[in-house]
């Protein structure tokens, strides 16, 4: 226990190195504001604010005749389909990659872990719009070519996880069956995945979050759901429409978190 007469430490010390490592941050952070050129006060003239003020009124009232917010929940329910299938196709390719990219006990060779991890690196490297418009010219437009590039870059994601978290399980009950004569398969299966399956779960559920948000931005590029209608109808300036797209989209990811976080916290009971 601390003495209530000793002074608090330094904020700041020589031999600190989180200490060293704020300093770098910030250094850099101050670098940045001063490369970019930026005109942080051209924002608050009155022109400007009048200028963003008039935009931003257009989109009012959002357009709410019955054939076309039927239209646009049918847009959402692409997009929530195809992050879901997309997430779920991508946790099961990054649990398949895991395994090779993990080092399963101390004794293990791991030959294939250097590979493994370099793949992974590959996939989650291209974002998914990248993907997806590469995916367009082989697959056509639609959701499918969108579908797989969330799934490519997720895998990618969700492996280096499932790995790092499969690295990190407790050793004891893995190396009580290796004592026992238990093979590799059974080892992973009744000692080491029954407890990172909750961790994995959880990985994956935040990934669908994220995946909502990336498969809205997919549509730009052709791949269905809210975000081509959201193109289609800013390039055409239909406001009104656009406006209840954008609404869509955000009841849509307010949805699926306010889910996902009820996963979570039913999983962890």
């Amino acid at each position: 226990m601390s003495r209530p007469d000793r002074l608090p430490p330094p904020l700041f010390s020589a031999r600190c190195r989180a200490c060293w490592l704020v300093a770098g941050v910030l250094v850099l952070i101050a670098a940045s504001f001063l490369s970019l050129d930026l005109h942080l006060a051209a924002l608050a003239t009155p022109e400007a604010l009048a200028s963003m003020g008039g935009f931003l009124a257009e989109f009012a009232p959002p357009e709410l005749a019955p054939d076309f917010v039927a239209k646009t929940a049918a847009a959402a329910w692409e997009t929530l389909a195809m992050s879901a299938l997309g997430t779920l196709l991508a946790a099961a390719a990054g649990l398949l990659l895991a395994l090779p990219a993990a080092r399963l006990h101390a004794g293990d060779a791991a030959r294939t872990r250097g590979p493994a991890r370099l793949l992974l690196n590959a996939l989650r490297s291209v974002p998914e719009l990248v993907w997806a418009a590469m995916l367009i010219i082989g697959a056509g437009l639609g959701p499918f070519a969108g579908t797989l590039a969330l799934a490519i870059h997720t895998s990618g994601v969700l492996g280096r996880l499932f790995a790092e978290a499969l690295e990190n399980a407790p050793p004891g009950p893995a190396a009580a069956l290796r004592a026992q004569g238990a093979g590799a398969a059974r080892v992973l299966l009744y000692a080491t995945l029954p407890q990172v399956l909750p961790q994995l779960l959880s990985y994956t559920l935040y990934r669908w979050e994220n995946n909502i948000r990336a498969a809205t931005v997919l549509g730009v590029v052709g791949a269905g759901g809210l975000g081509q209608m959201l193109l289609f109808h800013l390039s055409l300036f239909q406001m009104h429409k656009t406006a209840t797209v954008l609404l869509a989209m955000g009841l849509l990811v307010v949805g699926v978190d306010a889910a996902s976080h009820a996963i979570r916290r039913w999983l962890t009971r």
